[in-house]
């Protein structure tokens, strides 16, 4: 059958309905996951549209996911960085929704104290298990959308639960309707769908609960979990697989609309951020982040570089607060003791930071030559260098300019005397056998003993 399709402006076939294939065993791809080798990219060579929505967002799990992975955090600390968060997203709300435990006392306690900040975002969700005891937590949380577990791999259904694909489905949509019948919306949880049988069981899945949540009137939400991070994104790759294939999949054969469809990846492989750029671009409104990308095993996608990647992707902050980036890295190092590696982008303390020579001779006559973009407007972290045996005059001069903070009129250039005695002194360190950089303190004491007149003057700048 042929209709108008009003998205496209163009006549198309009738899309297939699939229907669940309840096989005797399982499912696993051995050909491409037979676990004595590294996973196999298989492509087929088919393309689907790029669909970006009219609106995408990032939705946060550091206190559920995220919080598994790391010393669990006080009341305080999770009301403190939901604040941060809050800033961070903006009055827009680009960081739309951050989900929450349920089921200790102090999940409890700091899910109401984030209530009672009375913000509008992040709105706080719950997360919960597939079983009928845990609405009667979300019902008391007063939330209004919970996320539910729904393992979707042959890999969970048979060898985790014990259960046949008919068994695992009947189970899921009764949880489901439970939820909609407390007046919730269902967030269903497709955990492992990137070692699943698509056709076969995630699509069929998936369009009874786009006709549950057409009669019942309430949107049911689907998660696609990358849960062990095997998504990719290049083009022509084979399902399950392929990251744009499942949400093209999930949006063109069971018909859930692009605000309904939300990508959560891990990242085993190296490519969490790519694959939640890549379900963006695909037809998918919401990535699912943690803040630093902490959780299970290699973590979660870094929500920092999923609002960078907004902002790239769309022109616009769109009222982010970028500054509160910064703020989050500094406050789980001080206040958490989560030591952020310093490489890490956006976030790490050497991540704007060279070392090179050649780079600081740039960075001194204009620092965009080496820098990403104005990290110090956008990000309060001005570039940074960091003296070592390579830095050269160039680098020392750009440290005290930096540390100092002098104006353009008082910036000391390489050839400045200070700046030249300066690397003598460093020279002979590492001559003498010192292959750490120089500290700041280091840098402070050294100018002190070669001009100790001179550093008041440099002091008076940066007071």
């Amino acid at each position: 059958m042929i209709f108008y399709n009003k998205s496209t402006n163009m006549l198309e076939d009738e899309v297939y309905h699939y229907e669940l294939q309840d096989v005797e065993q399982p499912e696993l791809f051995r050909e491409m996951f037979d676990y004595e080798s590294i996973p196999k990219i298989s492509f087929n060579h088919r393309n689907v549209p790029m669909n970006v929505p009219e609106e995408i967002w990032i939705t946060d799990t550091t206190f559920r996911d995220g919080q598994q992975s790391t010393s669990p955090f006080t009341v305080k600390q999770i009301v403190d960085l939901y604040k941060l968060m809050a800033r961070l997203g903006g009055p827009k709300g680009i960081v739309r929704q951050s989900e929450f435990f349920i089921y200790s006392k102090k999940d409890k306690d700091a899910l109401r104290a984030c209530q009672d900040t009375g913000l509008k975002f992040p709105e706080i969700t719950t997360w919960i298990r597939a079983n009928e005891k845990d609405f009667e937590l979300v019902k008391q949380a007063g939330v209004e959308e919970t996320g539910i577990l729904v393992s979707c791999s042959d890999y969970h259904i048979f060898k985790k639960m014990n259960l046949t694909r008919r068994q695992a489905l009947d189970k899921y949509l009764g949880i489901v309707k439970s939820a909609l019948s407390y007046g919730i919306r269902p967030r269903c949880h497709f955990e492992d769908i990137t070692r699943a049988d698509f056709y076969g069981f995630v699509v069929p899945f998936a369009y009874q609960l786009m006709k549950l949540s057409v009669e019942s009137g309430i949107p049911i939400k689907i998660r696609m979990c990358d849960t062990m991070g095997f998504g990719v994104s290049f083009p022509g790759t084979s399902l399950p697989r392929s990251v744009q294939g499942i949400v093209y999949g999930l949006n063109h054969y069971a018909g859930v609309p692009h605000e309904q469809l939300e990508w959560h990846g891990h990242n085993d492989f190296y490519k969490v951020v790519t694959n939640a750029s890549t379900a963006w671009l695909y037809g998918a409104s919401g990535v699912n982040c943690s803040l630093l990308g902490i959780g299970e095993r290699t973590g979660n996608c870094p929500l920092e570089a999923m609002a960078v990647e907004y902002a790239a992707l769309r022109g616009t902050m769109d009222g982010m607060d970028f500054t509160a980036i910064t703020d989050i890295a500094d406050y789980f190092e001080r206040e958490i003791n989560y030591l952020v590696p310093p490489k890490t982008p956006f976030v790490g303390r050497a991540f704007n930071s060279t070392r090179a020579g050649i780079h600081a001779d740039g960075m001194l006559k204009d620092e965009e030559i080496y820098n990403i973009f104005d990290t110090a407007k956008i990000l309060n972290r001005p570039a940074r260098v960091s003296v070592n045996k390579t830095s050269g005059l160039a680098g020392i001069a750009f440290w005290i300019n930096d540390y100092y903070k002098l104006p353009d009129d008082h910036k000391v250039d390489k050839r400045d005397p200070l700046v030249v005695k300066m690397k003598e002194r460093i020279d002979a360190e590492y001559e003498e056998g010192r292959n750490s950089s120089f500290g700041d303190d280091e840098l402070v004491n050294l100018i002190y003993s070669i001009d100790s007149h001179r550093i008041r003057e440099l002091e008076a700048f940066s007071q």
